[in-house]
Order: structure tokens, then sequence, then C-alpha cells
């Protein structure tokens, strides 16, 4: 009980493992390496590979077709293989990528045929071999460019599934944030995947589109653009299945932890002790919530036992002498705390810690627990009954909760007289920036315009989605747009914590269906209601909605309605649970330029920072 055990470090953050789960919850088609297309003779493959959906309405275009698929079918006979896709693996062309051309025209040279187009002619034979199923080149082969760009989305459209890819072009073209260049992607890496392992466009699984993306940032130096739209155009046409996350940023979010993981976040080196507070959080999970869970760990795993292998190394007991126990108890106290000096330097303090006795309770209720347990179940728990080092007493949170709702009342004091200030800030500020955003779309590229007394350039750029206006004053470039996004949703978090008293929380759940009418049963005067849902309190609340408060949710409302009138539903990830939920018509929502997502309590703390930051060119006024 008392030996020490080094236990292996582990990432103190897991996500990255958590994000590779999802790899083998959703893996690829294996490449398959025979079908009977493949196995076709030399004859018959050339036959079928030049007649039918193969032929081009040009005749000079189908002769060169013919010439460049013989050569490569000579090139391919050449190589060691049963079977067409055996002969292409073998030649070394798939491992070389982008460059394979090199290897057939050294075949060819070889022998003495020369032609100023072979490089070219040697695509279309590649494209056209593929089509045909007659070979399959990996995945990383074509995100590397071995099979052109456009040709092989163009004929694999034509020839394999026409129906699907015009599907896909119609959903893509029916959804006017998804831009040309996204459309283009889109098309083209579905024909990869297609070409790569087979089949339809519905054949496609969530593992080939998280496979696809591997190769391509092992291929590509700078990072690859609008995968979202390719992930969220797929799962639309219905072909992953309800399994499948709504978003692809889903599989980029660590996900619920284990009691393990939670625990080896902190690599504590006792492994007794380690196992110890896996079992005791696997035995109060079941009773609690994910968030509670994980402060859990934290308090007992960082701030208890972690610290206590720092300053008594080789620890292995939770018998506790008293001077141990009090020093822990001492360092809880306290806490290292970055000030800035008058002078505007930077220097740590030893600050109190105002809620050190959250650590202190979970540590006895730890060891009262172990001593009823022991009761119920002694083999498993009598040898970690110990002393609690935490008596009833330093536990009391009275006198606690009367300072903190003191300093809260003073704070609430304080800050009350310039809430009108606030108010009228964030209400300028985003009409300004309304202001702005308008006369700069009036503009043309390289003209200057005024509003909001400020004097801007429109810029020129080629960002479509984008409104770019270079400020003088400032000497750095704009972008309205965000600037107005943010002035709106700083104004909208503002009206409604006034006028509706609701947490951050709160506010970031209220959805299109907390709007409630009510109708009183005495005149039948409807009365609108806002429904609040439980967050800390564990209570729902109903409040009338009043005419100003009104005016605001019709505000939001308007701006994130779609063109046919209806709220976008867009899925929300809890950051204290680490789950998604399923799609909601959440009112605190944005448009970025691709998809709709909700506002996360960190981007409306930025919002409003921005919005109280004194000296802002945006109009913001310091409170």
């Amino acid at each position: 009980m008392t030996g020490v055990i080094t236990f292996p470090g582990i990432a103190s953050r897991p996500s990255k493992a958590r994000r590779e789960s999802a790899r083998t919850r959703f893996p690829p088609r294996p490449a398959a390496a025979d079908w009977p297309a493949t196995r076709q003779e030399r004859g018959e493959a050339g036959a079928r590979l030049t007649s039918g959906i193969f032929v081009l309405p040009n005749a000079g275009s189908q002769d060169r077709r013919k010439r460049a698929l013989a050569w490569f079918l000579d090139w391919l006979s050449g190589q060691p293989g049963g079977t067409w896709q055996q002969r292409w693996m073998a030649s070394g062309a798939d491992a070389a990528g982008g460059s394979w051309r090199e290897e057939p025209i050294a075949w060819q040279r070889g022998r003495g045929r020369e032609s100023q187009w072979l490089r070219e002619e040697l695509s279309g034979a590649l494209v056209v071999a593929i089509c045909g199923d007659l070979v399959r080149p990996s995945l990383g082969c074509l995100v590397a460019g071995g099979a052109g760009k456009g040709a092989l989305t163009r004929n694999l459209a034509r020839t394999r599934d026409p129906g699907g890819f015009a599907r896909l072009q119609a959903l893509c073209d029916a959804d006017p944030h998804v831009s040309g260049m996204a459309v283009s992607l889109t098309l083209r890496r579905s024909a990869e995947i297609i070409a790569a392992k087979g089949g339809m466009l519905a054949d496609i699984t969530v593992g080939d589109v998280l496979e696809l993306m591997d190769r391509e940032a092992e291929c590509f130096t700078c990072p690859t653009r609008d995968h979202k739209v390719f992930y969220r155009m797929l799962r639309e046409m219905g072909i992953f299945g309800n399994e499948a996350p709504e978003r692809l940023r889903a599989f980029r979010t660590a996900g619920q932890l284990t009691p393990e993981e939670l625990v080896d976040r902190y690599q504590l080196q006792c492994r007794p002790v380690r196992d110890l507070l896996v079992d005791y959080l696997r035995e109060r999970q079941p009773a609690m919530d994910y968030t509670s869970l994980k402060m859990l760990s934290y308090y007992l795993a960082k701030r208890f036992w972690a610290d206590l292998e720092e300053h008594h190394p080789g620890i292995g007991s939770l018998h506790l002498p008293g001077g141990v126990a009090d020093a822990w108890k001492q360092r809880q106290r306290t806490k290292p705390q970055i000030i800035t000096t008058p002078d505007g330097e930077k220097t740590v303090i030893t600050a109190e810690r105002i809620g050190y006795r959250q650590c202190l309770t979970p540590v006895r209720a730890f060891y009262l627990d172990l001593s009823q347990w022991a009761l119920e179940d002694p083999a498993r728990w009598a040898r970690w009954v110990a002393p609690c080092p935490v008596r009833q007493e330093e536990i009391s949170q009275r006198k606690f909760q009367r300072h903190r709702k003191a300093r809260m009342d003073a704070r609430t004091r304080e800050r009350l007289p310039v809430l009108p200030v606030l108010v009228r800030t964030v209400d300028e500020r985003r009409k300004n920036s309304a202001e702005l955003l308008q006369a700069a779309r009036q503009a043309q590229p390289g003209e200057a315009f005024t509003a909001a007394g400020q004097t801007l350039t429109r810029s020129v750029t080629k960002a479509a989605l984008k409104t770019w206006a270079d400020d003088p004053a400032a000497g750095r470039r704009r972008d309205l747009g965000l600037e107005d996004d943010h002035a709106f949703w700083a104004w909208a978090a503002v009206e409604v914590f006034r006028l509706t008293g609701c947490r951050i929380e709160e506010l970031l759940e209220i959805s299109h269906h907390s709007l409630i009418q009510y109708r009183l049963p005495s005149t039948g005067e409807i009365v609108p209601l806002l429904q609040i849902i439980p967050s800390k309190t564990d209570e729902e609340r109903l409040l009338v909605v009043s005419p100003e408060l009104a005016d605001v949710l019709s505000a939001i409302i308007q701006r994130i309605r779609q063109p046919g009138g209806a709220v976008p539903l867009v899925p929300v990830y809890d950051r204290y649970e680490c789950v998604w939920r399923p799609p909601s018509p959440v009112l605190f929502q944005r448009r970025f330029p691709s998809e709709c997502r909700a506002i996360s309590d960190t981007s409306l703390r930025e919002m409003l920072d921005a919005a109280l930051a004194p000296g802002s060119r945006q109009g913001c006024l310091a409170c």
C-alpha cells in the first residue's frame, strides 16, 4: 500500500487521442485488391474502355484517347502481376503520386515511342482506366494530383454515377452561402474517394471522408479549405446515416473522458492511490453529471494528491501526519497571482484563494465515503480507511457564503449606475457598425465613403463574402462585416441580460421554442412568455416578455432567419458536459461563410470585452 510505482507519463490533454477514436468508430472502407473489372484480358479491357459511354463526341479526341489508352495498357502489361490493379501497384506509379507519368514515359521512350502530347494523353488514359474501374489508385496518389483535377470529376460524373453527382451539385447550388470554390472541391473530393474505393457516391462512408482529410494533411503543407462544406453536403445527401455527427467539428472535440483519463491528466506517481481514485470516481459516476465528475477528479487528483506528491515525494498512504495535513490545507488557502504594478510591470504575488473550501469538502467526502463503503465491502475498501484530515468545522460555508454575497452586492452597487452608459454605448456601436457596413457595400472597390463620422476606403479584394475597408486613421484594414456582427451580438446580449436577468449559459440556450404564448382564461388576452431552462438553480422560469424585450428578440430572429423564414437548426456543443446536443433553433447563432453555428460562451465574452474596451475604434466606451 505504501510502495510507490512510477506511473508512465500521459498527455494532460488527451483530445488528440479522443479524436483518433473517431477513426475507430467510423473506419474507412478497405482498399480492394481484386474485383471483376480489373481481371479482364487486354483485348476485352481495351474494347470496353473505347466504346459505349467512354466514347467522346469529338472524333479527333477519341482517336487520341485510343492511342493513349493503348500505350497505357502496353506499359501496364509489362509490369508484374496478375491483374491490372496489381500491375499498377507494382509499377511504382502509385507511390510516385503526381509524378507517376514519368514511369510510363521512360518506358515508352525506351521502346522508341515519342509524342509531345504523351504526358497529357497518359493523364487522360488513367482517368478512363479509373472510370472503367480497371485500376484504383490510392487516395494518397489522387490527392497528390495523380489524375489531375477537373478531368476525373467530369468523367466520373458522366460515366460512373451521373445521378449522384447531379444530386450533389444541386444540393450545393441550393445553398447560397456555399462558394463556387467549395462546390468544386466537394465534387472533386467525392470523385477521388469513389476512384480509390470504387462504388458510387452513395457508398461513401464517414471513414472515407476522414481518411481523405488525413491524406490531404500529409500531402499539403498549407491547411486545406472547405472540408466543412464537403462533409455537410454529403451528410445532407443522406448517405452517412443518423449515427454520423451533424458537423465535421464534432470530430475535433474531445468528448467525455473516462475516470481513468480524468485522473491520468495529472500523472500521479503512486499507482495504488491512482487506481483508488479511478475506482472512487467510477463508483460516484452514475449519480453525478460530467461537470461535477470532472471537478471531483480535479480536486482529488490535482489539488489533493498531486500536491502531496509534489511536496512529499514518495508518499503512498492516505494516513496523513498532522503536520503534512496542516501544510496541505495552508497551501490550499493561497495561490500565485500575476498583477500589474503602477509602473506597468507584471509581478507575481501570493493571494488568498477565495474558494479554498471547495477543495476541502470533496476531500472530506472522499475519506468519509471510504469509511462507509468499508462497512459494506471491506475486502475492497477497508485497507484505505484512514482518519480524515479535514474537520467538519473547516468546511462550514455559512460565513463564506455571507462574504461572497456581500462582495456580489458591492460589485452590483458599484456598477449599476453605469448600466445606462453601457446600454447606450452598445446600441450606438451597433448602429454605427451597421451604417458603415451598408455604406461600404454601396461603394465601389477603391472608392472612399463616409458614414458614422468615419471616412474609409472600400478595399480592392477578391473575397466576395467579406466587406473590407481601409482605415487611413488607424492605418489598417477592417472587416466591416465582422465588426457589425460582433457589435450586434454584444448589443443583443446586453439587452437580454438586462431585461431578463438570466445567466450566460441560460441566454445561449434560448431558442425559438422558448417563446410561448399564454392565453389568459379571464380575458382571452395572449401574453407572450419566455421560457428560461434550468441551469445553476435547477429551476425553470417563465418570464413575461415586455415590449422592449420583444423588440430585441424580434431583431435577433430577423437577423438569423433564412430566406424562407425559418430559423436555422444548429447543433450546440455543451463544453461543460462535452457532448453535442441535437440541432435546435437557438437564437444566439451566427452565420459563418459556409454554415450557421451556435455562439459559444467564450465567443460572447470576447464580444462583450471588445464592446467594453477603452479606446476602441468601433465606438466603444469604457464603463
